[in-house]
């Protein structure tokens, strides 16, 4: 069950196949080797569409959606953060394939382009499903109770895994935005998390998120720690935050007066309606293209 808001339901990620690319005629000699296709989609925003996504989420527009969910009482596993403020962890919000206003959950992450945001996959476009994507995407790091303290930055492009375009799985994401009002890049302005591949799963992890249940209904951002174990192809925590948590971060290694940790995994899908586990990918080689792609772009 994925996680992020619609309407008053979770939004379900539901796929559709590649093309095959169109072999050469006979009389050309042998038909050349197929190539592999590209592991990493890319969906772009343009200019204009990147403007309108600054004006639409106007503050009443981000106090509205908070208030048109609620996924019931904050479970006993999700905690409020009340510690350093998390300037690397913010809303995301977009519009989704149904046209409903909605949000995420997002982290700033160290790259070379230093302009990185980590979400899930389900949080740009429906799995399995190429053309059903997610439009007026803004990132507001550091994000709580109606407050931006460091604005809002348009996404210009979004990498996802094409096995998540094609086959509802590896949900996750890689965000590039744009610099703010005043021409600065994300991690200059809010820092960024560490990120790591290949990592082997265990250990204590904090997961965050900004869960549409109530009485933060997405305001403020809630905590989850718990130890990772692997769960067929991804791992789990216990985790009991929903629709909205989609995306956030698991960080390992968390240094509560820092606010620092590596991020290993995003918050992807819960066990059932009444959720007592959070899953997450396994970062590996798919994950590292993505993120590669995005942090060159």
């Amino acid at each position: 069950m994925a996680l992020a808001v619609a309407g008053t339901a979770l939004a379900l990620a539901v796929p559709l196949p590649a093309t095959a690319a169109a072999t050469a005629s006979a009389k050309a000699g042998p038909a050349p080797r197929a190539t592999a296709p590209d592991p990493v989609s890319v969906l772009a925003y343009t200019a204009k569409e990147r403007r309108e996504s600054l004006a639409y989420w106007t503050p009443a527009r981000i106090k509205a959606v908070g208030k048109s969910v609620d996924l019931g009482p904050t479970g006993p596993k999700a905690k409020p953060w009340q510690g350093t403020a998390l300037k690397t962890i913010g809303r995301l919000f977009f519009v989704n394939a149904n046209g409903a206003d909605t949000w995420c959950t997002a982290t700033a992450v160290k790259s070379a382009n230093r302009s990185a945001v980590m979400t899930a996959a389900h949080c740009v476009r429906r799995g399995s499903s190429p053309g059903n994507t997610h439009i007026l995407m803004v990132f507001a790091p550091g994000y709580s109770k109606g407050k931006l303290p460091y604005g809002a930055f348009a996404v210009r492009t979004a990498m996802t895994p094409r096995a998540w375009e094609n086959d509802s799985t590896d949900d996750l994401a890689t965000l590039v935005v744009d610099t703010d009002r005043s021409g600065r890049k994300l991690t200059d302005v809010v820092g960024g998390q560490d990120i790591a591949f290949n990592r082997p799963v265990g250990g204590t992890i904090s997961s965050f998120g900004y869960s549409a249940t109530r009485p933060q209904l997405g305001e403020e951002l809630l905590r989850c720690v718990g130890t990772a174990k692997k769960q067929s192809a991804q791992q789990a925590i216990p985790c009991d935050m929903s629709g909205g948590s989609s995306g956030g971060p698991w960080l390992a290694d968390f240094h509560t007066p820092t606010g620092k940790g590596t991020l290993v995994s995003v918050n992807s899908s819960l066990d059932s309606l009444t959720p007592t586990q959070m899953q997450g990918e396994v970062l590996g080689a798919t994950a590292k293209k993505v993120y590669d792609r995005a942090q060159h772009g």
